[in-house]
């Protein structure tokens, strides 16, 4: 069996609200949807992550694209060193990595189904037969917006809140209050700063924030130094989940080696494969530390990617993070069960399990291709010291 042809398209699907942080202001969801057919006739289908700009992701599936035609999909590693080494992306790892793993995806995909069977069999085999996901509150929302969001929630079955912080403690730490107000005793409160404060501020506000009972904080100081993450978790009782922080395959490694959190919160395309994932991830859990698998937007083949690693690995958390439940649309044939409610079983069939719906892709990639790519964060937001300033078009 060897690879005879690859294809990409660089699809934008929209939210139905927007996502907002201390760190980013978006609409939607752009990747790469990546097909992979082999001389047999048999396809894989993967997702590359766009990050801040999807057509450099593009550019760099392209180059890596003359070293894996032709090629044996079964050699992921060999293609993945020649890709990485000789073709000298690890002066550009994050590029590469959030490109590598739509293909690394696309041939997990291909191998299963040679073989007939489901990706979580051939990274080791079933851990547990369901996993737990998230609700996804929205940051700076109106007393009122958040009390029906937490009510929806519960309703659905939902055990596990998160909500953004880092921008202003005090409407922060009201809306905190609310939350835990209307999902209960039971539930649990886990909030994310995107590296917004200081070890001092956060040290502070993650014991003002405490006051109703914290599952664990997400990032809430710069991830350079490491010794950042490590302070602070030395002065403070609340759990530290590491997300900045794991960008690289080195990087993941010393936050684990030097047990700088407690939990990792990461994903296949920071690190640019379900192999380095699941590998970190299990290295993880013999430190004693848990893993939370990320999104910061993705569709369908990313999630269900990240569903069958999950199945897997021996230690994860409960309320693993999802933006399926705020997407208007996907490139799959069948909603995700997270579209819906918190839990996720075993996927049927061989592969990832899933179906692409083409026509879909063809849509979403005409939204891309008329509108552009879903950026990270809003022009008007920017330039507060300078107030004179507007945003102009590009040329």
């Amino acid at each position: 069996m060897r690879i005879s042809a690859i294809d990409s398209w660089i699809v934008s699907v929209p939210y139905t609200h927007r996502e907002s942080s201390s760190q980013v202001s978006r609409d939607g969801v752009t990747d790469i949807i990546i097909r992979v057919t082999t001389d047999e006739g048999l396809v894989g289908w993967g997702e590359s992550c766009s990050g801040a700009n999807v057509e450099s992701v593009q550019e760099a599936l392209r180059a890596c694209f003359p070293m894996v035609l032709g090629r044996d999909p079964w050699n992921r590693e060999a293609l993945w060193h020649d890709c990485f080494r000789r073709g000298v992306w690890n002066f550009r790892e994050g590029t590469f990595n959030f490109a590598w793993a739509g293909i690394d995806m696309a041939l997990w995909d291909l191998c299963g189904k040679a073989c007939g069977q489901p990706v979580y069999n051939l990274l080791g085999g079933l851990r547990r037969r369901e996993v737990e996901y998230f609700y996804y509150l929205p940051y700076g929302a109106a007393p009122e917006v958040l009390e029906a969001e937490c009510r929806a929630g519960v309703a659905a079955g939902y055990r596990v809140f998160y909500v953004k912080v880092g921008l202003d403690i005090g409407r922060e730490a009201e809306a905190i209050r609310l939350i835990r107000q209307h999902i209960g005793p039971e539930g649990k409160i886990r909030v994310d700063a995107n590296e917004a404060w200081t070890v001092a501020e956060a040290t502070r506000n993650l014991e003002r924030l405490d006051e109703w009972d914290l599952d664990l904080a997400e990032q809430p100081v710069p991830a350079d130094p490491v010794a950042n993450m490590i302070e602070l978790k030395a002065r403070t009782r609340v759990p530290l989940a590491a997300n900045e922080g794991l960008w690289r395959v080195a990087d993941a490694w010393e936050v684990i080696t030097r047990r700088a959190c407690d939990v990792l919160c990461f994903s296949p395309y920071w690190v640019g494969s379900l192999g380095h994932f699941h590998r970190l991830a299990s290295v993880a859990a013999l430190e004693g530390l848990a893993t939370c698998k990320h999104t910061h937007g993705e569709l369908g083949l990313a999630a269900v990617a990240g569903q069958h690693a999950l199945l897997s690995l021996p230690r994860i958390v409960e309320g693993h993070q999802q933006t399926a439940a705020m997407m208007a649309g996907d490139i799959l044939t069948e909603a995700l069960p997270i579209a819906t409610g918190p839990h996720w079983g075993v996927p049927a069939g061989v592969g990832l399990g899933v179906e692409v719906d083409e026509d879909q892709v063809a849509r979403y990639h005409e939204h891309y291709r008329r509108f552009g790519q879903f950026l990270p964060y809003a022009l008007d937001s920017m330039a507060a010291e300078d107030p004179e300033w507007r945003p102009r078009p590009a040329r």
